[in-house]
């Protein structure tokens, strides 16, 4: 089953009690802390599990309702809460600090009811489907709910779990490039038609943008569809995509638009 990494980062042991009150012990199977998910695994067998939705094909103000155990240390029985609310947006990145471990990028929003001890809980939609892992929420002052939860799609934790029980771990994916944002001053410098994009640094030999025959000086100016103005951005559009998958990136060379695709590869361990 599925949880928050920041819930058991720092459990000496595991223990999931279910809403009958029967309690058993878990075991961390792998983790992805950038993601902030864990996958545990339940020591028994015969366990009902949820059916899971498609978290990509989610539409604002639809139903949504949160399952969990918000302050359950205070609650003198084990049966879960629920609260019901709608899908309040989609694709929301939550701004972090620098040494931030985790990336809360293209996260559901929800103003179903979220709060602590909700977190690895599931979103689910009206028909019963889990769309999300219960995540965070916005409390400024640290009052409880304020009808800003965000949960971590359900298709991108799916992703992770085959991740993790075919290799262990998340595989970090590997570009094998550099970029930087366009200024007026480097626009004018290289005679560039717009400050749009980004613009290409480097090339790592042999690597992925390599490969694909990008070059120092390429100015790209869409990733997967999407327009971009800055790194940020590209790093946005890049973000939970796996080895394997293809970018198809809009590049202005020399006045020229040509089409390049860049197949991710896994990041070599000496990088």
């Amino acid at each position: 089953m599925f949880t928050n990494y920041h819930v058991v980062s720092n459990a000496e042991r595991l223990q999931v009690t279910l809403f009958d009150g029967k309690s058993y012990a878990a075991t961390l199977v792998g983790s992805a802390p950038s993601y902030d998910l864990a996958l545990i695994k339940l020591d028994g067998d015969n366990f009902r599990t949820a059916p899971l939705g498609d978290s990509d094909d989610l539409m604002i103000g639809e139903w949504a309702i949160a399952i969990g155990s918000p302050f359950g240390f205070n609650l003198a029985d084990t049966q879960p809460t629920v609260t019901v609310g709608v899908i309040s947006a989609n694709h929301r990145d939550i701004k972090q600090e620098e040494d931030s471990q985790q990336i809360f990028n293209d996260m559901i929003q929800t103003d179903a009811a979220i709060n602590p001890g909700n977190s690895g809980g599931p979103l689910v939609n009206s028909r019963g489907q889990v769309i999300g892992i219960n995540t965070l929420i916005f409390s400024p002052t640290n009052s409880g709910n304020i009808g800003m939860g965000f949960a971590i799609p359900i298709n991108r934790a799916h992703r992770v779990m085959d991740e993790i029980v075919k290799y262990g771990h998340v595989r970090d994916v590997w570009l094998g490039m550099s970029a930087t944002d366009i200024d007026a001053e480097t626009q004018a410098a290289l005679n560039l038609p717009t400050a749009n994009g980004v613009l290409v640094q480097s090339v790592e030999d042999g690597g992925p943008a390599a490969k694909a025959g990008l070059k120092v000086g390429d100015q790209i100016i869409a990733i997967n569809g999407t327009q971009l103005d800055t790194r940020y951005q590209a790093n946005r559009v890049i973000f939970g995509s796996g080895v394997g998958d293809v970018l198809q990136m809009k590049v202005n060379r020399k006045d020229k638009l040509i089409d390049v695709k860049v197949t991710l590869e896994e990041r070599p361990s000496d990088i």
